[in-house]
């Protein structure tokens, strides 16, 4: 029994750092120093403010898909036949597109850390990635890996936050007291954390490991929390090191404000540091949206289901080939983006509706009014932002 216990207590954790480790990007990197250097220590209340809302969806989607035990797509199919099905190609196309970006900043890492021109770079990350699901037990493989690259970052940056040596006192003022609220930044991070794929990533691989069910619901909620805390601990520290640098009025390079925050902070070891994080969560968030974007099919499609770790290798291998081709699509990138934008609402509204649904979480479990209530509120903002950013984008592109 205390195996059993043991082995769930492994899963909840690597479902935490595969979530965690999806969110933490090229672009939550380059997210972060933009916004640092544009609202300084103000920017920790935001930080603070878009964790409390991670929490909230990230509770509602784990809980209710926990103790239903079926993943996104189906409890979106009986909700509304066909939702499923849109939801599933919305999230396959994101995740490709997105995917490309992963892989080229993996082999920005690898230039970075050893100077290895892009191509091989990206090649031999594809390589990392794909050697986890020729494991007979991915899963397991799976949650080490993005474990033991999470751990890794966090070190290095809190590294970095001893080296640049930050106002905290002022951070922690700022945290609760801000000199100045940006609700878009807030939206903004808000998205990136558990937008699109990347709340379901943790989601979908406790129910692979058939973690669910009412009698599980806590050990599902205390992930879920666990999950979003991670990568909030991620960002104020990734906030602080950049911060140390900010204040003393240099100015970030636009073209790579990260890499230059760390380099000025640090000097080349800095800089060899920031190519180790940016590996890290690069290859790691090849690994979870690779691995998410095929769950979001495999209910759908019988050859999937039953060759689901080969569509999963074949997934890296054309985003793979793509960057390795082309380059990073960068009008792609901007267009997968606002799509992107409109998974959250979509998604979680569908999922608030199946709460309420006795054939789809069974006659045993009552969700708490006050997590529909904030859910319901995120719906709304999040469909309103998506909207935005697609029309936004339309109008772009003519």
């Amino acid at each position: 029994m205390a195996e059993k216990k043991e082995s769930v207590a492994s899963v909840l954790i690597g479902a935490a750092f595969l979530m965690a480790t999806s969110a933490i990007g090229p672009g939550f990197l380059t997210q972060t120093a933009v916004f640092t250097d544009k609202l300084k220590a103000a920017f920790a209340f935001a930080i603070v403010v878009s964790i409390i809302i991670d929490i909230i969806v990230q509770m509602n989607i784990w809980r209710i898909l926990g103790v239903s035990g079926k993943r996104a797509q189906d409890v979106a199919n009986e909700v509304f036949p066909g939702l499923g099905y849109f939801l599933a190609i919305l999230v396959a196309i994101g995740g490709l597109v997105f995917n490309i970006g992963n892989v080229g900043g993996a082999a920005m890492g690898l230039n970075v850390i050893c100077g290895l021109p892009l191509a091989p770079g990206a090649v031999i990350s594809a390589l990392v990635a794909i050697a986890l699901f020729l494991n007979k037990e991915a899963g397991k493989a799976m949650d080490m890996f993005t474990k033991v690259l999470g751990i890794i970052m966090l070190c290095m940056v809190a590294f970095m936050v001893v080296k640049t040596m930050p106002p905290v006192g002022l951070a922690l003022k700022e945290t609760v007291m801000p000199s100045k609220i940006d609700w878009l930044t807030i939206l903004t991070l808000v998205g990136g954390t558990v937008g699109g794929y990347i709340t379901f990533a943790g989601a979908h691989r406790i129910i692979d490991a058939d973690i669910v069910g009412v009698g599980n619901l806590e050990k599902i909620s205390r992930g879920s929390v666990t999950a979003v805390c991670i990568t909030g601990v991620m960002r104020y520290l990734l906030f602080l090191a950049i911060l140390g640098v900010v204040v003393t009025g240099v100015a970030l390079d636009p073209k790579n404000p990260p890499a230059s925050a760390f380099l000025i902070g640090a000097g080349q070891i800095g800089y060899r540091i920031f190519g180790v994080i940016l590996w890290c969560a690069a290859v790691t968030s090849v690994v979870g949206a690779s691995y998410t974007s095929i769950s979001f099919l495999r209910t759908l499609f019988s050859q999937i289901e039953a060759k689901h770790r080969y569509w999963i290798i074949g997934f890296i291998c054309v985003s793979t080939a793509i960057f390795t081709t082309m380059g990073n699509p960068v009008t792609l990138l901007v267009f997968a983006g606002s799509l992107n934008g409109l998974i959250l609402p979509v998604s979680l509204g569908a999922v608030l509706l199946a709460a309420y649904n006795k054939k789809i979480i069974g006659e045993g479990y009552r969700h708490p009014m006050v997590l529909t209530v904030l859910g319901w509120i995120m719906v709304v903002f999040t469909a309103w932002m998506g909207f935005k950013s697609l029309t936004g984008i339309m109008k772009l592109f003519g």
